[in-house]
């Protein structure tokens, strides 16, 4: 059986402006092995309270501290799969908008203060 060492796992995250979604997939597979969104029913009064009162429209209905919550789900549902490290795409996440960037990073932390190491995460220049 390979380790999770062996075989890194790849975080991919999915943004759209209603919200975040962070997944680790396999990548010889493909499969979801863990997968946390500001789409589950936690975020859902809040969600609603920020369609109600988007004066002056933002860009986004999430934001940092919505990532922040998402990656420490993401954090700890990769330790209870018993997963330890995971991979990040340098290329897609330097080629975001820069408006993306500083919730990215506050994902990134709590995901790495859940006690998951982020490998390619200390590579990307948050504004």
């Amino acid at each position: 059986m390979a380790s999770s060492s062996s075989t890194p796992h790849i975080l991919k995250l999915v943004l759209s402006c209603r919200k975040i979604t962070a997944e680790v997939t396999i990548p010889r597979t493909g499969a979801i092995v863990a997968m946390a969104s500001s789409g589950e029913q936690e975020f859902a009064q809040q969600y609603r309270a920020r369609l109600l009162s988007r004066f002056p429209r933002s860009r986004s209905l999430w934001d940092a501290r919505d990532a922040a919550r998402v990656g420490e789900k993401l954090g700890l549902r990769l330790r209870g799969a018993g997963i330890d490290a995971v991979e990040v795409d340098l290329d897609l996440e330097l080629s975001r908008p820069p408006h993306y960037r500083r919730p990215l990073a506050s994902l990134f932390l709590s995901v790495q203060e859940a006690g998951i190491r982020v490998a390619g995460a200390d590579k990307l220049k948050w504004p």
